[in-house]
């Protein structure tokens, strides 16, 4: 068994999806840790006599400024590297927090089954009629803006996703003979949760990555509307907000931050995808025939 996982990281390793994925993902979270060192400027500071500067390649560039300024003289390029602060907190964090609450939920629903997967699967069926975007944003009236009630407001609408899913793999781990002998031996319950019915590596991996994407895009929308971030911290939301009223002088401040919410989510996807497709077992044996 050991052999058998350690060649299948292997393999997931050497995926070009993970590859690519995971180059992506390195990217921007290299950015948001040397963030002090790659800004050539400081993101909130103000020139107001080179506004709406063109990027490095256009003609009438300033060197000091490689992707431009926008309506305030602020660079682009800083507050880009500084957004991606942003993106990577509320991507880690909502998603562990949603992996958390709906994977104790999933366990709980599908060990015991009943009543308490009746009454697990019901709020989730309630739970999910919301449109996310509509919920996060009303959501975010109650909590106020700010950056953890961003990540606060994802948890309570996407653990969802995680129930779902990880609550059949567990009702179907439950019928495996190593659960009987398991109880035979006289675990407890908690012992099997914990010990037998923790679903596949794969499957959590390729779940929390495309949870990360989604956080990304939903961080993005709730900046956009001004109620994600303070005024003073940069994020793509609010660049893309920013740049709307001189998309025509300067289309790059509204095309730059759109392809970095792209690039971002488009690594996790392809990170996740590729570990679900090496490492899952049944894909394998699938993609084998």
């Amino acid at each position: 068994m050991a052999a058998m996982g350690s060649l299948n990281w292997r393999l997931a390793l050497s995926s070009p999806r993970v590859i690519v994925g995971g180059a992506l993902v390195l990217a921007v979270a290299g950015c948001a840790l040397l963030a002090p060192w790659i800004a050539a400027h400081d993101p909130e500071d103000q020139n107001l006599i080179a506004s709406l500067l063109p990027p490095f390649w256009a003609h009438g560039a300033d060197p000091t400024y490689p992707l431009g300024t926008d309506s305030l003289g602020r660079c682009v390029l800083s507050r880009l590297v500084y957004g991606s602060r942003v993106a990577i907190y509320v991507a880690v964090t909502a998603s562990f927090g949603a992996m958390l609450v709906g994977g104790v939920l999933a366990h709980l629903a599908g060990y015991f089954g009943g009543r308490i997967d009746w009454l697990i699967g019901r709020a989730v069926e309630i739970w999910m009629s919301f449109p996310p975007v509509v919920l996060s944003l009303i959501l975010m009236v109650g909590f106020g803006v700010g950056v953890n009630n961003v990540v606060l407001a994802i948890i309570l609408v996407d653990w969802t996703r995680f129930c779902r899913v990880l609550r059949s793999e567990v009702m179907v781990v439950m019928h495996r003979d190593y659960i009987a002998a398991a109880r035979l031996v006289g675990f407890s319950h908690m012992q099997i949760m914990v010990k037998e019915l923790l679903p596949a590596t794969a499957l959590l991996l390729t779940l929390v990555s495309l949870e990360m994407g989604i956080a990304v895009v939903v961080e993005a929308i709730l900046s956009f509307v001004g109620m994600s971030v303070e005024a003073n911290v940069p994020a793509w939301g609010v660049m893309i907000a920013d740049s709307r009223n001189f998309m025509y002088q300067a289309v790059w401040n509204l095309v730059l931050p759109i392809l970095a919410v792209f690039f971002t989510v488009l690594g996790f996807n392809l990170l996740g995808d590729g570990m679900r497709r090496t490492l899952d077992p049944r894909l394998a044996s699938r993609a084998q025939v």
